[in-house]
């Protein structure tokens, strides 16, 4: 049975289909760790984005509830979920515009190559209409007459 493209993809590892880093987003990581503040933000966000977090509180609820550290309706504990989840909930929009951060990043980069590509596409242009004059005026010479001056749109 022949393997098609696809499966090849992905029965590849992740780290041997990475491609190389974008500058932009390298730049924008070395911004954002010359600050504690945003590390520190980046740390718990990737560990509360995980799977040892859900874990964690899994047996932090059974502990809670098994050892009977309070009685139902556990009060204590619905109020530190609460803190939980509003703290957590800063930290997903933190993360939330460090994304968008990296959009920006990336739009700004694309940006400023589609600009130099329109540069050097009327440079281009220009060569291509000096060229084209210079086979006309080679034309008009072969054939024995003088070249009509062209006048440029």
């Amino acid at each position: 049975m022949a393997v098609t493209v696809d499966q090849r993809t992905r029965a590849e590892p992740a780290v041997a289909r990475r491609r190389e880093a974008n500058p932009a987003l390298v730049q924008h990581a070395r911004e954002r760790a010359e600050s504690v503040q945003n590390r520190v933000a980046d740390r718990i966000t990737a560990f509360a984005g995980s799977m040892r977090f859900v874990y964690l509180h899994v047996l932090w609820f059974a502990a809670w509830i098994g050892f009977r550290i309070e009685h139902y309706p556990y009060g204590l504990l619905t109020m530190i979920v609460s803190l939980e989840a509003i703290f957590l909930s800063t930290f997903v929009m933190i993360s939330q515009n460090r994304a968008d951060a990296k959009h920006q990043a990336i739009a700004d980069l694309q940006w400023n190559t589609v600009q130099d590509e329109d540069k050097q596409n009327q440079e281009l242009l220009d060569l291509s209409r000096q060229i084209l004059d210079l086979t006309k005026a080679v034309h008009a010479y072969t054939a024995g007459r003088a070249p009509a001056p062209e006048q440029s749109p």
